[in-house]
């Protein structure tokens, strides 16, 4: 088995729960590699990088782990969805909706793991597309694209256009496009509505609307969302999954569902319900 391991460098929690990691697993003769980050910034041991060992050894990497809070997880997913890994979260941050695996549990979450006990949950992702040679750097969203103005400008006005059909203009700080995993992130912030991760659909979710009567609204994820945008500034902001860059408002953008999908571990015991009860104190 070969288990790739990633981390925020930036947290000692972090760092002291990947060394614990990574002695666990060479105990038990499992071979571990580390992301370019804390190959670089922690271990100084002869342990390879993730493009390092796939390069030389041609081999597959059969799971990875993300030691850290949500957002390390989305950056993990950015690292490896391409490769189909399935990924593991282990929670040294807060809430944690993607990072489920609390560290006091760690030990026994690994040796589940490393003995089958576990399903695979494929959840869907959102990819974006622009217009008139512009470029999106990651298009690719497990959790959300967001539109949103750019620095101290006024609000923006988002034209949407919903499988062909004129939909809105939001007139917003932004407009949120998330997945059911993305349901529980930014989209939960602004009052959008909470979705199983298995729900096919995607959420519209405006943020800080000039107006009253606009809600966040739930469509099959089959559709296609064609966005329009304009600020007096002239550029307007797009985040994919915290990934921000800015654009002028003459590029148009795409979204959709994207053939890719995230493969998540969920181990014995653990489901989307009690994660929900857990983290928002119900019950």
């Amino acid at each position: 088995m070969v288990i790739a391991i990633f981390g925020n460098t930036l947290r000692a929690e972090t760092i002291s729960e990947v060394k614990h990691i990574v002695e666990f697993l060479q105990l038990r003769d499992i071979t571990v590699v580390l992301s370019p980050e804390l190959r670089h910034d922690v271990f100084s041991r002869d342990l390879p990088s993730v493009e390092d060992y796939i390069s030389t050894t041609g081999e597959s990497i059969d799971f990875a782990i993300s030691v850290g809070g949500d957002g390390t997880f989305l950056t993990t997913a950015s690292m490896v969805g391409h490769l189909d890994i399935p990924i593991l979260g282990i929670n040294c941050g807060h809430l944690g909706y993607l990072a489920e695996v609390q560290t006091d549990n760690v030990d026994v979450i690994l040796d589940q793991l490393i003995n089958n006990q576990y399903t695979i949950e494929k959840r869907s992702v959102l990819e974006v597309s622009s217009s008139k040679g512009g470029k999106i750097a990651s298009p690719f969203a497990l959790n959300e694209v967001a539109v949103l103005k750019s620095g101290l400008s006024s609000m923006i006005t988002v034209e949407v256009t919903l499988n062909g059909e004129f939909l809105h203009s939001y007139k917003a700080d932004g407009l949120l496009i998330a997945t059911p995993t993305g349901s529980t992130a930014y989209n939960l912030s602004v009052g959008g509505p909470l979705l199983d991760p298995h729900v096919n659909a995607i959420i519209l979710s405006p943020v800080a609307t000039h107006s009253l009567n606009i809600r966040p609204l739930v469509v099959l994820d089959d559709s296609k969302i064609d966005l329009k945008i304009s600020s007096r500034n002239g550029n307007f902001m797009v985040s994919v999954d915290g990934r921000s860059q800015v654009l002028n408002q003459d590029i148009h953008l795409h979204v959709e569902r994207s053939a890719r999908t995230i493969k998540l571990v969920r181990v014995e015991g653990q489901t989307f319900m009690q994660s929900l009860k857990d983290k928002l104190n119900w019950g």
